[in-house]
């Protein structure tokens, strides 16, 4: 078996707090489920969630009867998804450990959803983004949607300024290349391999690929900086928060100041008489089971 990449021995070994970082970060985590909640097709779609980690968006999606489908590089987090899944009472179509660059084991128009929560900020390569949007779309059915997040380098030096601004200055030749080149060099202290995009990048790669662009939110927006104040709400003013910054957050004004910024966007619908995904036209489950046991065969071991 290949060695571990740096990324998948980062996720191997900090599972719970992968698990628990969207419980410190509750605004990014509401804003991006009313995005899901506003845009998908109805239940039960067809959902592939790609990095999708310990799977907070699969299990909250599987919740709502999505049939969701979760690959992750990091076996630890397909461990821990399902055992998550089994404590709240429902079930992921499949948890497969995978390769964002490389869905060949899924033939082309498999899902009406494809979410692509990480792995778009763990290739450092221009042609290894390409390349996973690319796949992406080749496993969309026509008219299906993607929901790609990406960390703003923006919203990088905001968080640093906020949190430990004379690590930048101590460590300025790194800060400075980060800056430069958007990429977060080894050894690590504390993350992982990442590329830092800058919010003028989003929409040319997406689209580039063909996309068509439906909204581009920025996560954090309004909150950006006071995040641990706001997420300390509860009830009635917690809601009223999301509901003001969802507002927000597709005022690109504000996409500079978050950290995570998300795009959807959805594939040509090269049938224009048939009927949009999710009401009919979804593949087979014998299909889906033979994808699945190809996929599980091929032991892939990079996002």
């Amino acid at each position: 078996m290949p060695p571990k990449t740096h990324i998948e021995g980062f996720y191997d070994t900090c599972t719970q707090r992968e698990w628990e970082r969207l419980d410190r970060h509750r605004t990014e985590f509401a804003l991006t489920l009313k995005a899901l909640d506003e845009t998908l097709p109805p239940a039960p779609a067809d959902v592939l969630d790609i990095g999708g980690g310990p799977g907070r968006y699969a299990i909250e999606l599987s919740r709502r009867g999505y049939s969701v489908t979760l690959l992750d590089l990091a076996q630890a987090n397909l461990e821990m998804a399902a055992a998550k899944a089994a404590e709240a009472g429902v079930s992921l179509y499949a948890a497969l450990h995978a390769n964002a660059l490389d869905l060949n084991a899924f033939t082309d128009g498999s899902f009406d959803a494809v979410l692509l929560m990480g792995p778009l900020y763990h290739l450092i390569s221009l042609e290894d983004r390409i390349r996973c949007v690319q796949e992406a779309k080749r496993v969309l059915k026509p008219g299906g949607l993607l929901f790609a997040a990406f960390i703003n380098r923006y919203g990088v030096f905001a968080d640093a300024a906020a949190k430990y601004p004379n690590d930048v200055f101590e460590r300025r030749e790194l800060w400075e290349g980060i800056w430069r080149d958007g990429v977060n060099p080894p050894p690590h202290d504390s993350f992982t391999d990442a590329y830092f995009i800058m919010p003028t990048e989003v929409l040319p790669l997406m689209e580039g690929q063909g996309f068509s662009t439906l909204d581009l939110l920025g996560l954090e927006g309004i909150v950006s900086g006071h995040e641990d104040a706001v997420n300390a709400l509860q009830g009635e003013a917690w809601e009223y928060w999301v509901k003001l910054n969802y507002a927000y957050a597709h005022d690109t004004a504000l996409h500079a100041y978050s950290q995570h910024l998300l795009f959807v966007g959805e594939k040509p619908n090269l049938l224009p008489h048939s009927p949009r995904c999710g009401s009919g036209a979804q593949s087979s489950r014998h299909e889906k089971h033979e994808m699945h046991e190809k996929l599980n065969s091929k032991k892939q071991t990079n996002l």
